[in-house]
């Protein structure tokens, strides 16, 4: 059976990754991941005095959203030499891990949310971080950074001070989370200006 010599190209434009690669590339996808943070966060701040099950909720679907949009932005990064897509999937992964976690036991105690919660900002605070250091070829490298450290802070607060009502934990992670969002719409906008400067020289 033979194959015509355009049928290899014609496929690879329809690879998975390729296509996986051009949606998490896009500043659309990464404004589709600061919502993820931010919205949530609004919620747990508009609503202080909810209960501790609503406040799992809400953090529970937070991590599973954010999990799903890390996934695919894994894909953008132009290589995997140094790891960087790697960490990225990792985050991925933890991020389901812990919206499972949260939501399996929505009635869980305070500090148990705490510690799930800081224990997933920190380790992926560290491997943003180090993903904007391995990946040379990343666009805005520092605030990918600085998104990174305001995440391993993040997650050292929550876990290092300890709170002992449902009030005081959903101020704490609302604000945090509204913070984070925050960061993360900056840094989509600023995409957005690079990619229209990019089709501008083009």
């Amino acid at each position: 059976m033979s194959v015509h010599p355009d049928a290899a190209p014609q496929r690879a434009q329809h690879d998975p990754e390729d296509t996986l690669k051009q949606l998490g590339s896009s500043w659309h996808w990464a404004l589709g991941v600061a919502l993820a943070t931010l919205i949530p966060g609004i919620l747990v701040l508009v609503w202080p005095d909810e209960t501790l099950h609503i406040l799992a909720v809400i953090i529970g679907l937070q991590l599973l959203v954010a999990g799903g949009f890390r996934f695919v932005a894994a894909f953008s990064h132009s290589n995997d030499a140094g790891g960087s897509r790697l960490a990225s999937v990792l985050i991925a992964i933890l991020a389901f891990l812990a919206g499972v976690l949260v939501l399996r036991h929505p009635m869980q105690t305070i500090g148990a949310l705490s510690l799930i919660v800081g224990v997933f900002w920190l380790i992926t605070g560290v491997l943003t971080a180090y993903v904007a250091i391995a990946d040379r070829l990343l666009v805005h490298r520092g605030l990918l950074f600085g998104l990174g450290a305001l995440g391993a802070v993040a997650g050292i607060v929550v876990l290092s001070f300890p709170v002992d009502s449902a009030v005081a934990l959903t101020r704490l992670l609302g604000l945090w989370l509204v913070l984070l969002g925050v960061f993360e719409v900056v840094m989509a906008l600023m995409m957005r200006s690079a990619t229209r400067r990019l089709t501008a020289t083009r």
